[in-house]
């Protein structure tokens, strides 16, 4: 194997084997270097933190735990009776495991046939586009690259009042691993991984108890949304305290006791596990030598421009050590555009159409602008709301609650927000995503037909709300 190649990626996440995978099909010769190693100590295991310990195992375990729910609560309103469902956490366990290591796997087989040489090791860039790669042995060897493309991705926030023992006090990786259900479980972060894990153990039986030191609850979200999810959340028994900022945390007697104050004053709860889920800070630790030219900010985010070059020539960064949501797909795609960059295309990620979503019961996603930051940067709007409860199909599935809701500017009618709380936002939203990136109006929806039954005609209505034409609800009158 020769050690000189048009691409090095450093990292195999959404980020890193896309951007991989795309070089070699622009016929660049192109190497991955991956430290992820298996539970056997020796192979290599590509997908990183998205398909190994993040969206797909936790996916993976929102699911099966819904349809539980269901069976538990809903399907006798249904007519379906279920006497005694039950749940077996180590089947659960190993179906999750298995889905991981069947995309996994996928990968290996993706760089063979794409021609892609994974090298196993820690990557190290120095100076001059080369790359140190130690094995597991604690081995080096240096190989050398046009182009190398840095994709280390991120990790979990370690907070000193809770610092991670791995057994009662873990991350959000450690959450995905617990072998029964705990009785009473503590969350120190209210953002998506700590409301997706809390959902995942509370529809098992879990007292859930998440406690967030911000005053709002998802300020990232259009609060009309955010406060419908909230309400949503609270019936299913999930216990979110908001304006609480932890103190400590101290194990005893198989216990974890927590310390936070909120606007009552000092307040200690006891948890038989806790999962600190605070966010994610970018991974370089090691990844980069002083002299390799590449700049980083004071929180370890690499500077990169628009097109994700950094200062260095021929060094480029995507994913979660740059700027932007700490995204699977928003890396994916810096990824593939990186790629063609280097193949000499110029694409651009329209950074304005990264969809977010939080997979709980019901699913919270939005893409654009919220009310919230209209208002502030002092725009007009227009805004069209429709709720699942006066939609069908989501009657005929037992799931109306929420609402999707359309912001549009008020003199072009260009649909500046698309945002979702309800059944199957995550896929609803790529309606509004590939809507606003071909600059539709909200008229445009209005005019499109829709299948009918179907949630998606929640998109036409809400549409057809913003100009105060929905048919199935009542309108707002409109100001004279």
């Amino acid at each position: 194997m020769s050690d000189k190649f048009d691409v090095i990626v450093i990292g195999a996440g959404p980020g890193g084997y896309v951007a991989a995978i795309k070089a070699a099909q622009l016929g660049l010769k192109t190497a991955c270097v991956e430290s992820w190693t298996g539970k056997d100590g020796k192979s290599q295991v590509l997908g990183g933190t998205c398909l190994n310990v993040g969206c797909i195992p936790s996916k993976a375990l929102l699911e099966v735990t819904h349809k539980f729910e269901e069976a538990s609560h809903d399907y006798e309103s249904m007519g379906i009776l279920a006497k005694s469902v039950d749940i077996d956490v180590a089947k659960m366990m190993e179906r999750k495991d298995g889905i991981v290591k069947q995309l996994t796997g996928g990968i290996a087989g993706l760089f063979k046939a794409n021609g892609v040489t994974p090298i196993h090791g820690h990557g190290k860039l120095l100076a001059g586009r080369k790359v140190e790669v130690t094995d597991k042995d604690g081995n080096t060897k240096t190989y050398e690259a046009d182009n190398v493309i840095l994709a280390t991705g991120s990790k979990p926030i370690e907070i000193p009042p809770a610092p991670f023992d791995g057994d009662y006090i873990v991350d959000s990786e450690g959450a995905l691993e617990f072998t029964e259900v705990p009785k009473r479980l503590g969350i120190i972060g209210a953002g998506v991984i700590g409301l997706e894990l809390g959902s995942v153990w509370a529809r098992l039986g879990a007292e859930v108890t998440v406690i967030e030191a911000q005053d709002t609850f998802l300020p990232v979200v259009d609060q009309q949304v955010a406060k419908d999810a909230l309400k949503q959340f609270k019936k299913q028994g999930l216990n979110i305290i908001t304006g609480a900022r932890m103190t400590g945390a101290e194990v005893k007697r198989k216990l974890v006791y927590v310390n936070y104050e909120d606007s009552k004053g000092k307040q200690e709860a006891k948890f038989d596990k806790l999962i600190v889920a605070v966010g994610r800070r970018p991974y370089t630790d090691g990844a980069l030598a002083e002299d390799s030219g590449v700049t980083m900010d004071e929180r370890g985010f690499i500077f990169v421009d628009d097109n994700c070059k950094t200062e260095a020539p021929g060094v480029w960064a995507v994913g979660d050590i740059v700027r932007g949501p700490m995204l699977a797909h928003k890396a994916s795609e810096e990824g593939v555009m990186v790629a063609e960059r280097i193949a000499g295309h110029k694409p651009q990620v329209n950074y304005d159409c990264i969809p977010n979503v939080i997979y709980t019961a019901p699913e919270v996603a939005w893409v654009g602008k919220t009310e919230e930051q209209l208002k502030a940067e002092g725009e007009e709007y227009n805004v069209g709301t429709f709720p699942f409860a006066a939609n069908g199909r989501a009657m005929a599935a037992n799931a109306t609650g929420g609402m999707v809701k359309i912001i549009a500017d008020a003199k072009t009618d260009r649909i500046l927000g698309f945002h979702v709380v309800g059944p199957q936002a995550s896929e609803i939203v790529a309606q509004g995503v590939i809507a606003m990136e071909f600059g539709s109006s909200a008229e445009d929806l209005a005019l499109t037909c829709f299948a009918h039954p179907t949630l998606s005609e929640s998109v036409h209505e809400a549409a057809l709300a913003v100009a105060g034409g929905a048919i199935h609800v009542a309108n707002r009158r409109k100001k004279k």
